[in-house]
């Protein structure tokens, strides 16, 4: 294939796009490999194909670019026996919606190149007298993604016309970018702002003014494991249920001071000094009844809809038959995976029936509590498939105040 002439376009065009020297710009170059999955029009009798390539671009305003691309593949034939060696040199050039240092850049492009179509036979071998060379101008549109200032995803997608036969090819590529910037002009190379000093360019920081010297992640923010809202440097309670109420240490709230939180508190505003149970309440807690709710969840999940409420209807007339009675909804796991992660999961299948008893079924939700005991209360042997089974259960606990 002759790579002369569309290396010489590349200068040529290269030559005119570049302005002159401004007071101050940022230029940057990068080296795109990518890898693309090509569509070739069905006059040509060739499959699908997967495309693969590299560019040079060179971003010469902040808005726009110029770039030089090889890419190859070899494509199967359609209709009869034998393959493609598929190759081509193009110029495009890109106009981005935004600049250098926004994080997302979506473009258009606009280019033409020359491509090589071999013919191989069945075996592989090429066939004399059967390349066929081919001018093909292109339009594409697509984003960049910068996920720092050296480093960029790039995903495109680009519809190419053969001039000589009048052909329409269709390629969505990805890529990953490496970018050289320098800045140009009279004055200093500025770099991005970055107000707050955390190394994460304004643009981009979605949590402006940390404390300095702070550790964040890629968007600017302090780390927060439990997602309370409370940084882990200073989160005194790692580890807090999602959702739940926590004051400025990270801890959840205890609004009665009766050592019980608010989240698991049946008996809120109790008097003070008084001596409560682990629900919160006065007095004793004595379980009157147990029975299991036969309820079936999908691996790993905690998620139920109505199709189990005539069974969770069941702790609701247990209730209204023992007038003063509370429930606590104990979910159980067996001992496969991390018992962290059972004790979690049990707790969040719990939460999971007592919200549909207190909400389809109209359940006070002051008599209604939820626990995960995740693989601590085995009632058989984990050693065999039927026992498991029966120890991914939920129970009622009907209890009573003595």
């Amino acid at each position: 294939m002759n790579i002369m002439r569309p290396i010489a376009i590349a200068a040529i065009a290269t030559t005119f796009a570049a302005p002159a020297l401004a007071a101050e710009r940022t230029e940057t170059v990068y080296i795109n490999p990518f890898a693309a999955y090509q569509l070739f029009d069905d006059d040509r009798d060739l499959s699908e194909s997967g495309t693969f390539g590299f560019g040079l671009e060179y971003r010469f305003k902040p808005n726009w670019a110029i770039e030089a691309m090889y890419s190859r593949a070899d494509a199967d034939r359609k209709y009869v026996p034998g393959s493609s060696d598929f190759e081509e040199i193009r110029v495009d050039g890109t106009y981005y919606f935004a600049s250098q240092d926004e994080a997302w850049n979506p473009y258009v492009s606009l280019g033409a190149g020359h491509a090589d179509f071999g013919v191989n036979d069945a075996s592989g071998v090429r066939t004399a007298g059967t390349n066929h060379d081919e001018t093909r101008v292109n339009v594409g549109t697509g984003i960049r993604y910068n996920v720092s200032d050296a480093i960029s995803l790039r995903g495109d997608l680009r519809e190419f016309h053969g001039i000589d036969e009048s052909t329409f090819d269709t390629q969505v590529s990805l890529g990953i970018s490496l970018a050289f910037n320098r800045t140009v002009g009279s004055a200093a190379p500025m770099a991005p702002a970055d107000t707050d000093n955390d190394g994460v360019p304004d643009s981009r920081d979605q949590c402006p003014g940390t404390p300095a010297g702070a550790s964040v992640d890629s968007t600017g923010c302090e780390p927060d494991a439990d997602g309370d809202g409370v940084a882990d440097v200073r989160d005194a309670c790692p580890g807090t249920p999602r959702g739940a109420e926590v004051n400025s240490r990270g801890c959840e709230l205890d609004s009665d001071n009766d050592g019980v939180v608010n989240s698991q508190d049946l008996c809120p505003n109790t008097t003070a000094g008084a001596e409560v149970d682990e629900t919160g309440c006065e007095g004793i807690t004595e379980t009157i009844e147990t029975f299991t709710i036969e309820v079936q969840f999908p691996t790993n999940s905690s998620v139920i809809n109505d199709a189990y409420d005539a069974e969770i209807r069941r702790v609701a007339d247990a209730l209204k038959a023992n007038p003063g009675t509370v429930v606590e909804i104990a979910g159980h796991a067996d001992n496969r995976g991390k018992a962290s992660y059972n004790e979690l999961l049990s707790q969040r299948r719990a939460e999971a029936v007592a919200a549909r008893l207190t909400g389809a079924l109209g359940v006070d939700p002051a008599k209604v509590s939820a626990k995960g005991y995740g693989e601590n209360e085995p009632v058989a042997s984990n050693d065999t498939a039927e026992g498991r089974a029966q120890n991914r259960r939920v129970e009622a606990r009907i209890q009573v105040l003595r």
